[in-house]
Order: structure tokens, then sequence, then C-alpha cells
């Protein structure tokens, strides 16, 4: 596996990736410099953990796919 096959702006797939991991971290800001009770704390780690695995994912679905043609 190359971790340039990470990198192909023109999949979609690319760009889920991306998304998943800047929403993860604005939830990992939030659960730092927000007040919230338990029940935010949970649903907002929730979410930053579903992000992270959601990122994962599909980081390894680019890295497993070869690039579409050019």
């Amino acid at each position: 596996m190359q971790l340039s096959r990470l990198w192909q702006p023109r999949r979609l797939l690319f760009w889920q990736m991306v998304m998943f991991n800047v929403l993860s971290s604005v939830c990992g800001y939030a659960l730092r410099a927000l007040p919230l009770n338990t029940l935010g704390l949970l649903l907002v780690g929730g979410v930053a953990l579903l992000n992270v695995a959601f990122g994962l994912l599909a980081a390894w679905m680019l890295m497993k796919d070869p690039p579409p043609p050019r």
C-alpha cells in the first residue's frame, strides 16, 4: 500500500474523508472549549468518534481501490 494513493482529489471519497476529519476536529474543539453537560459531552464525543471511524474507513477504501484513470 502506498500513502500517495490517499491523495485523489478527483474522487468524492477523498473529499468525504477530508470532511470527516474536519468534523472530528470541530467536535474535539467543542468538547474542550464549550461548557457541555454530560449528555452534550456524550453526544458530541460519540459524533467525533463516528467521524474518526468513517474517516479511517474512507482512507482505507482509497488505499485499497486503484486510482481512476486520468
